[in-house]
């Protein structure tokens, strides 16, 4: 599908993501920004990317080579929910002590934590109703956080409606805490929190993983559902002469037909976000994460759904746009191959 050409001249200030503005009868592809991020436990501003992101995203040239066309016009972000921004607001203030605190929940943080705990549930309720109503309507939807707890609703509700789709997880963690620090949906937690709630899901791929504990590792190692590929054992095969393409192809044979994308930037080597939230040494290149998302579509899978996660502005220096610049990119060929799969 060939769409409008680029712009001529950039897009105003204030358009919407990629330079155009949402429609609901022709944005064929839907992002959500949710700006959260009270269970952050190290560096934070995350919750800033959904608003921050937009007007970065109106410096890319828009062609794709997959669709052979300027790709754009079709993709519409939502407005920021003003409730969610309220509630990040007041739950980031309750986690600050609990954060500190490292976990350790005495009696006067015990309320705090109930409320953010609740207030996560009624963030994941809301999020799968909203995302549930856009799938109805034939719409693919995407997730731009906020913190790796952000897309748990809109997980839940590809799953419902995609029961036989599996997860490919692009992560420097593992995210199999239990209940992290105390909150029952921490940015830790998220892919926890979705084996346990769905146990038929097919598949939980993860790649790219390089930090995680040892309760992590054994259930890693020990659920039928789950295959990671460590950033160390990807590195020593690649070290013995093991193609990424290889890798790639191989990757995607775990995967069945129907495939959300969970990709936490973080994953990515730090040069291209130096200022997530817990970065990590390591990591893919840009180009080996691009080229595992497009194996993904040229291997006959359906990207269903995506996030992205964990992008986090330079607050120091606001014209400093390289994090937002990298995160914009993918967010673009996350639509794209959506797009494209779904074609």
């Amino acid at each position: 599908m060939k769409q409008s050409s680029f712009f001529d001249v950039p897009p105003a200030p204030d358009a919407g993501l990629f330079g155009y503005e949402y429609d609901p009868d022709h944005s064929l592809v839907v992002v959500i920004g949710v700006p959260w991020e009270p269970t952050v436990s190290y560096g934070r501003g995350t919750s800033q990317t959904p608003r921050a992101l937009v007007p970065a995203s109106h410096q890319l040239d828009l062609f794709d080579p997959l669709v052979n066309g300027s790709f754009g016009a079709c993709v519409g972000m939502l407005p920021l929910n003003p409730n969610w921004l309220e509630l990040n607001d007041q739950c980031c203030g309750k986690a600050a002590p609990i954060v500190a605190a490292g976990g350790v929940i005495s009696d006067d943080l015990q309320s705090d934590l109930a409320f953010i705990n609740a207030c996560s549930e009624q963030l994941n309720r809301e999020l799968k109703a909203e995302v549930t109503a856009l799938l109805d309507t034939g719409k693919v939807v995407g997730i731009l956080g906020g913190d790796h707890s952000s897309p748990y609703g809109s997980i839940l509700a590809h799953f419902d409606r995609y029961p036989r789709m599996g997860v490919l997880h692009i992560d420097a963690h593992a995210d199999l805490r239990v209940a992290y620090e105390g909150f029952l949906h921490s940015h830790a937690s998220i892919m926890y929190n979705l084996i346990h709630e769905i146990p038929e899901l097919s598949r939980l791929v993860s790649v790219g993983i390089r930090d995680y504990s040892e309760d992590e590792f054994r259930i890693a190692e020990n659920h039928p559902s789950i295959r990671t590929y460590y950033d160390r054992d990807l590195k020593r095969q690649s070290y013995r002469g093991r193609t990424w393409d290889d890798v790639c192809r191989e990757i995607c044979d775990q995967l069945p037909t129907d495939v959300y994308v969970s990709f936490d930037v973080d994953g990515l080597n730090q040069q291209y976000c130096p200022h997530t939230g817990t970065p990590v040494p390591g990591g893919l290149s840009y180009g080996e994460a691009i080229h595992l998302l497009e194996s993904v579509v040229h291997s006959g899978k359906r990207i269903i759904g995506f996030d992205l996660v964990e992008v986090v502005p330079n607050l120091s220096c606001p014209t400093d746009e390289w994090d937002l610049n990298v995160g914009a990119r993918l967010l673009h060929k996350l639509c794209c191959l959506a797009y494209v799969s779904r074609r």
